[in-house]
Order: structure tokens, then C-alpha cells, then sequence
């Protein structure tokens, strides 16, 4: 698809679509290397639109971005986007339900759709279910009301279904320190029980396991790679004997693979460097976080305190934290 856009010019520039917009700008504005954000509807059928048609004009509501790309390149600032939406929802986020709630990523440039298209590729591999994110050109883009822009800002205590302190989390980015061991090297460094976890897939007794009822402020990270896999503001008492948690620190982080064992199917989670076993995800956990249970070994993982966190390292996770 060619383009009449300039492509120095446009690419600092990106229309998003991810459930109600008020929360969407609000998030962005938080982000470093976003310069501008508005609100609008974006891709409908026709040219023209407002607040109360979008079901009849088929826009999705979107926040206008513009970005320094030297700064915030755009595959981080997808990252971004893809810590506050589910992607694989259709046509609904949070509460909110509607060909209006869709997520889209609509591109102004050619350069942006290729590196759209290759990004989802890669983060179609993390996850279980399809992607259902639109992808497209932006078009009948119509800038909202007033009323409309900077909501979150007129109103403090307005609706909003995103975590907004999500934008003071760090991205994923330890792929260059880690050093892939090998199983001998492994034996070495694991204690037993770790090594038959992460190495072997086995699962510890429920109940009576190291981190179950941990619930101090920290951060669990991959016993063997020392990457962030969780945080202690997403854990919570499931019942299941394991310690259990609502999601990921990063989606990126982890992988999912179908297992047959058992004699039924499950989806397990490996860690995504270091191919560590550390459990399997659920879809009966807490609706209100998005419905998952991530059940997880605590022979996969080591604890960090918070107050331990910077002398560790791990300073730059420290917003996460509650």
C-alpha cells in the first residue's frame, strides 16, 4: 500500500485504539518520548462522526499520538500500548463493549506498517488466543469534542478501566546480559528443586512451597535468568496452594505452550529468555484483572524485596509496586 504521506514527518505519528479513550490519553501523556496526545474516532465508514454515532459510523475511539521517535521508538511505544489492553478481545476492553471499544493500530506511513506488521508477528508468538488487534491505514479520522479532550485532567476521579500507573513501568529489554547456561552448568547453581521444575517440568506440592503465602512488596523474578516475572501487586490468595498472580510484569516476559499431560489440556507458561518451566495460566482468575491465573512453581522464582530491589538492580521496577 503506497502512502501520500512524508515519511520523516509522519512517522512521528500514530493513531491507537484501545477501549475508552479518556483513560488511553491520559496513559500516553505519562509516557517520555510522547510529545501530544488527543482523542477522536478513527476508521469508520464514513467522513464524519461525534460521541453518540460511533455505532452507526463503525469508529473506533482512538488517541491521536505524536512521539519522538529517537526517544521512544514505536516498537516500545506498542509495548506500551500492549501493557493496558487485551489484545486478543474482540471488540471489547475493561467494561466497555462495542465495535467502538476495538483495538487498532493505524499507521500513517509505510515504514510504520512494516514495523506494525513484523512487531505483532513477534507478539503473536507470547500469546495462546489470536490476535484480534486492527491494523490499517488511518482514515475518517475525526477529532473529538472538547469535552472530551483531557478528560482525565477536568476530571480526576472520572471513569477509567486502565491502569495509568503502568506508564512508570519499565519495558523488557535484559535480553543482552543474560549468558544461556547449560544443563550441567544449571545442576550447579539450582537447588534441586528448582532444577526439577524449570528443567524438567516437574511441579512442587502445593500448600507448602516457599512463596504461596508471601504477600510482602517485591518483585519475583526467573530463578534462572534473573529477568522480572512478576510483581507483588498482581499476586493474590487463590486458594490453589501456589502462588498465584493476575499477569505478567511484561508480556514479553513469557511464553505459553499447550500441555497435554494430565490427561486434559492446559497451557503452560515458560519463561521466555531462559526456557524455564514455572507453571501454567488459568482463565478463572479475578475478572475485574482481566480473568487470568497464573500459577506458578516457587522453585521457578526468586523473591526481591522491595527494599532490596535497588541494591539488586532492579531500581528501575520500583514504580510497579503499590
Amino acid at each position: 500500500m503506497k502512502l501520500n504521506v512524508k515519511e520523516d514527518h509522519d512517522s512521528q505519528k500514530i493513531y491507537l485504539a484501545g477501549g475508552c479513550f479518556w483513560g488511553l490519553e491520559e496513559y500516553f501523556n505519562r509516557i517520555a518520548g510522547v510529545t501530544k496526545v488527543s482523542v477522536g474516532y478513527a476508521n469508520g465508514k464514513v467522513p464524519e462522526t461525534n460521541y453518540h454515532l460511533l455505532e452507526h459510523t463503525q469508529h473506533a475511539e482512538a488517541v491521536e499520538i505524536y512521539y519522538d521517535s529517537e526517544k521512544l521508538p514505536l516498537t516500545d511505544l506498542l509495548e506500551y500500548f500492549f501493557k493496558v489492553i487485551n489484545p486478543t478481545l474482540l471488540n471489547r476492553q475493561g467494561n466497555d463493549q462495542g465495535s467502538q471499544y476495538r483495538t487498532g493500530i493505524y499507521f500513517v506511513s509505510n515504514k510504520q506498517q512494516k514495523i506494525i506488521e513484523s512487531w505483532l508477528l513477534e507478539m503473536q508468538s507470547i500469546y495462546e488466543d489470536p490476535l484480534v488487534v486492527e491494523v490499517d491505514e488511518i482514515k475518517n479520522y475525526v477529532r473529538a469534542e472538547e469535552t472530551h479532550q483531557a478528560y482525565l485532567k477536568k476530571h480526576p476521579y472520572g471513569y477509567c478501566c486502565i491502569n495509568l500507573s503502568k506508564a512508570e513501568e519499565p519495558l523488557m529489554n535484559q535480553t543482552a546480559t543474560y549468558q544461556q547456561k547449560t544443563k550441567e552448568e544449571l545442576r550447579h547453581i539450582l537447588s534441586s528443586d528448582s532444577y526439577q521444575v524449570t528443567q524438567e517440568n516437574a511441579t512442587e506440592p502445593p500448600f507448602s512451597n516457599e512463596y504461596w503465602q508471601t504477600f510482602e512488596s517485591g518483585i519475583y523474578v526467573d530463578i534462572v535468568s534473573g529477568v522480572p516475572l512478576f510483581s507483588s501487586s498482581d499476586k493474590y490468595d487463590s486458594g490453589c496452594g501456589w502462588p498465584s498472580f493476575t499477569r505478567a510484569i511484561e508480556p514479553k516476559a513469557v511464553t505459553y505452550h499447550t500441555d497435554n499431560n494430565l490427561f486434559q489440556e492446559r497451557t503452560e507458561v515458560r519463561s521466555e529468555l531462559a526456557n524455564s518451566h514455572l507453571g501454567h495460566v488459568f482463565d478463572d482468575g479475578p475478572q475485574e484483572d482481566g480473568g487470568q491465573r497464573f500459577c506458578i512453581n516457587s522453585a521457578a522464582l526468586k523473591f526481591i524485596p522491595k527494599s532490596e530491589m535497588r541494591a539488586a538492580g532492579y531500581a528501575d521496577y520500583l514504580p510497579i509496586l503499590n
